[in-house]
């Protein structure tokens, strides 16, 4: 059985130390296959944020792939944000989107984050379609039997959380996305989990939702998801830190 835990939003400055510290024992205690981290690792990108997200990386005994969120991009200095958005990621930007190839089972990114966009609210997810076309060349590259996961920041389609993403060209891209033979896309952003199973266009794609390690709760306490993975299926459950019982996220087909 391959293991992957899927963690989200830490928000280094903004972090739930004993969060981030419950997680870092579980890596090392239960050696998952890898960790795939989809965005939102600082509060406001400042260089001490990063440095303290390079660290808790660095500490991870597995493969670990990182997409970057909105709060990721330069949030007071516009010269970085348009020109240089990851400079102050340093070492962590090796991790960055980075695609992972593991037994059974590929991890392929999408870049859901915008520089600006003709929008005020810009922390909102945008698919343009030069990301889409750069994840659908590397689904092309994937060998055959294996599950293909897409990690990104921002959920596609809305999923009934507190907090919305309002990615636009979400819906696009998850019916191009599931043509192209994607089986679930992995996202952070809202800060509850969920795993919805999505009919689109006469094929079942799942679209996946991280909890946040972070002091910025919504309804759930600070969670990742664990996806098991045997014989090409796959369950998703939330391991919350409180006295609640790990569940299988409910999966509801729409």
């Amino acid at each position: 059985m391959i293991r992957l835990f899927h963690v989200s939003d830490v928000h280094f400055g903004r972090e739930d130390s004993a969060a981030v510290s419950w997680f870092d024992a579980l890596v090392h205690a239960e050696r998952p296959d890898a960790v795939i981290m989809t965005g939102d690792l600082t509060m406001r990108a400042r260089r001490s944020e990063f440095d303290a997200g390079l660290a808790w990386l660095q500490r991870l005994p597995v493969p670990v792939t990182v997409e970057v969120g909105n709060h990721d991009l330069p949030y007071f200095n516009l010269f970085d944000r348009f020109f240089r958005p990851y400079r102050r990621m340093g070492k962590v930007e090796k991790l960055v989107e980075r695609p992972l190839d593991l037994p059974g089972v590929a991890i392929v990114p999408l870049v859901t984050t915008a520089r600006a966009q003709w929008r005020l609210n810009w922390s909102k997810g945008y698919v343009s379609r030069g990301a889409l076309r750069r994840t659908l060349d590397l689904i092309a590259a994937v060998p055959e039997n294996r599950l293909i996961f897409i990690a990104a920041h921002h959920p596609l389609v809305e999923a009934g959380t507190h907090a919305s993403a309002q990615t636009r060209r979400g819906p696009e891209a998850l019916a191009t996305l599931a043509v192209a033979g994607a089986d679930a896309v992995l996202t952070g952003h809202v800060h509850d989990p969920f795993d919805i199973a999505q009919d689109v266009e006469g094929r079942v794609i799942r679209t996946i939702g991280a909890g946040t390690l972070s002091e910025r709760t919504r309804t759930t306490p600070p969670s990742f998801n664990e996806i098991r993975i045997a014989d090409g299926r796959f369950d998703v459950v939330c391991r919350t830190m409180s006295s609640q019982p790990d569940a299988v996220l409910t999966r509801e087909r729409v």
